[in-house]
């Protein structure tokens, strides 16, 4: 009897395919990479026309001594890994490290761990793809690099162990130019304006937004102008003008990809990115079931693609009909527009089988895991499921030249709201009350609410939010996402409070070197087309040592322009006015993983060091001592008072010297310009000196 072995990547996938295959076959797993580039140099030829130079990676020469044993027994060799361009480069290496030259080698692919999917892809077996395997060639020939060429110059500027990336650096820019956003916002002053009206016969009074006037839409700025405004109106009638009723129409969502998973999970389930992805793979390599044994949940989970298997829409039809009833079951694909940026090859992420419901697993899995299967479960559900319908009712009311609104929605027909809701599935309001309102309802004012209100900065990056902003940019693919965030984090170029991420100093200094030095790599218009060659090289259109070639040599004069010119201003270390307390030197000021810190110039023989407290020459607003740049514990930036803990003053802003002449506050400086930091009064000025600037 023939014998056939199957070479797949993860350890959790052997059980779950090997129960799905007969006595004659062998299933092993190679854990991942075999070969990659050396960490000890760049590892391309750049004389031999940029030919990488790959080595077994350090503590998998057991494992290969273990496969080549396994490929003697063989009669055929499947090799199984992932159903993208790392699983297919994975399966070319096992190749060329097995030497499976000469032997009958087939590859083949499936989207869902299933005995339908393993089986039905025996039958089609076929040869390795060396265009996929080619493109992520290309990506990881560009990371290494960037990396190895660019992260020697940090080293010579900052400190030593620091690192540049292709996605990582761009990532990193646009954290910080939201920073610098946040940083130069001024709010401004605008008011609200509600009116309680009383209809008769009604307890209840019904609640109107003031809109504008006869001509549109009026934004009150001011508390002057909203005392007028409520003065004119007080003298007027209130009457209702127009009464419209309607029907409105909400989409089932689309199912789950890679990046919108990462973004609902870290919503719903408050899952870091990073989290999402292992227990996404844990679902997708199969979970022991109490009485079905180990079986793959969920779809392959690394996809930007929203299409459906035909056999899964229509088994998730039947599901729905048998279930909820004809009437939820949609008539039609919900389908997005196909983008250039996404690759169709694979599905949305979805349930390997709609009808293993979350609470029939829900004992077979652990919290989290549950948590995640539910959420992939209900997403796909609902997107099989017809829209929702809200009927909605729009009054328009008129008080002289003045116009107010009321809006209130209900829903008429759940659709796939009774599987799915978001957070931002409406709510009824007044919905009641306006039942009973035609043009000759009777209306007399009851009391006006007035509310002041100032304009937001734009909000701090989520891990979601950052997700959201790279797919849109088309920077990265599905499977960088949640490594580049995990590097940064790690690099401590960013840290994470409360969900929000915040550049340090130490982030912010390595983004300056590459904005000044690298403004290609930073680029997010580069990085996004260097996306799209990389899928052309994926569909065999670009060879690819012709991006490695148009690449390089621009890249390396950057380099060799940058080394000269920073050593030119290579950071010795600054003396400071501090006195080490060991030994009576002046401490110097280095940098460290977190930033700036003193450190005795005594090293080895004296080895203290101090936080180092940056003066900025401003008084403390509230005792008078200095005020200093200091860090939080993850390290971001804020101005504090030198007499912390006995005086609690802090800011995020910078303040400055000058007190404001309006109110006699302290001011602070947003961008280009000075305002007190008083929302409430306002006061702003030019910038009239750069001595204040943030270095």
């Amino acid at each position: 009897m023939a014998k056939y072995l199957v070479i797949v990547e993860s350890p959790a996938k052997v059980k779950t395919i090997k129960k799905f295959l007969g006595k004659n076959y062998e299933v092993v797993a190679s854990n991942g990479h075999v070969r990659d580039l050396p960490k000890s140099q760049m590892g391309i030829d750049i004389e031999n026309d940029y030919e990488p130079k790959y080595i077994t990676i350090r503590g998998k020469g057991d494992i290969l001594a273990k496969l080549r044993k396994e490929v003697k027994k063989a009669d055929k060799i499947y090799l199984a890994t992932d159903p993208d361009r790392e699983g297919e480069a994975i399966s070319w290496h096992l190749s060329q490290a097995l030497k499976l030259e000469d032997k009958n080698v087939r590859r083949i692919s499936f989207n869902e761990i299933t005995q339908n999917a393993v089986k039905a892809s025996l039958k089609e077996p076929r040869d390795i793809d060396m265009n996929l395997v080619d493109a992520q060639q290309t990506r990881r020939i560009l990371d290494r690099m960037v990396g190895y060429e660019i992260s020697p110059v940090l080293w010579a500027k900052v400190k030593r162990g620091l690192s540049a990336g292709r996605v990582q650096s761009v990532a990193l820019r646009i954290i910080c130019d939201r920073e610098e956003e946040i940083g130069a916002f001024i709010p401004e002053e605008y008011w609200s304006l509600e009116a309680a009206l009383s209809i008769e016969g009604e307890k209840k009074p019904l609640i109107a937004k003031f809109h504008g006037d006869e001509n549109g839409k009026l934004i009150i700025s001011s508390e002057a102008e909203m005392k007028r405004i409520t003065e004119e109106i007080e003298k007027e009638t209130f009457q209702v003008l127009e009464v419209k009723k309607g029907e409105r129409v909400k989409k089932a969502p689309l199912p789950f990809t890679t990046s919108t998973l990462q973004q609902e999970a870290s919503k719903a389930l408050n899952f870091p990115i990073s989290k999402t992805m292992r227990i996404a793979q844990q679902l997708y390599e199969g979970v022991d079931v109490k009485g079905q044994g180990t079986v793959g949940l969920i779809t392959y989970l690394r996809t930007d693609s929203v299409r459906i298997s035909e056999e899964a829409d229509e088994q998730a039809r039947e599901y729905i009909e048998r279930n909820y009833g004809e009437q939820f079951t949609s008539t039609q694909t919900n389908e997005k527009k196909s983008s250039a940026k996404i690759q169709d090859a694979h599905e949305a992420i979805r349930p390997s089988d709609i009808n293993r419901t979350p609470a029939m697993v829900k004992d077979s899995l652990s919290r989290d895991q549950f948590r995640l299967y539910q959420l992939i479960w209900k997403r796909f559900a609902a997107s099989r499921m017809a829209a929702a319908v809200y009927e909605t009712t729009n009054v328009k009311i008129g008080a002289g030249k003045y116009r107010f609104h009321v809006a209130a929605s209900k829903i008429a027909f759940e659709g796939f709201m009774t599987v799915y809701t978001s957070d931002e599935d409406e709510k009824e309001e007044n919905n009641v009350l306006l039942k009973s309102i035609d043009e000759n309802t009777k209306l007399s004012l009851k009391q006006f609410d007035e509310k002041q209100h100032f304009t937001q900065p734009p909000a701090h990056y989520t891990e979601a939010s950052l997700v959201k902003t790279l797919e849109e940019l088309g920077i990265g693919r599905p499977s960088t996402y949640s490594p580049t965030i995990t590097t940064l984090l790690g690099r401590r170029y960013i840290v994470k409070e409360a969900r929000n991420l915040y550049v340090t100093e130490l982030g912010e200094v390595v983004n300056q070197i590459m904005k000044e030095s690298f403004p290609s790599i930073v680029d997010e218009h580069f990085t996004a087309n260097m996306e799209s060659l990389l899928d052309s090289v994926g569909e065999g259109k670009v060879a690819w040592k012709t991006v490695v070639r148009n690449f390089f040599p621009d890249l390396h004069a950057a380099v060799e322009v940058a080394q000269k010119e920073l050593e030119k201003v290579k950071i010795e270390d600054e003396v400071s006015d501090v006195v080490c307390d060991l030994c009576g030197r002046n401490m110097v000021i280095k940098y460290g993983p977190h930033g700036k810190f003193l450190a005795c110039p005594g090293f080895p023989d004296c080895r203290n060091t101090k936080p180092y407290l940056e003066k900025i020459g401003v008084a403390c607003p509230k005792c008078g001592k200095e005020v200093v740049l200091r860090k939080t514990k993850k390290g971001r930036k804020y101005f504090g008072c030198e007499n912390n803990p006995e005086c609690d003053f802090m800011s995020w802003s910078r303040p400055v010297a000058e007190k404001c002449p309006k109110c006699g506050g302290y001011m602070v400086i947003k961008g280009n310009k000075i305002a007190c930091a008083n929302e409430q009064c306002g006061y702003l000025t030019e910038k009239k000196t750069a001595e204040n600037d943030v270095k």
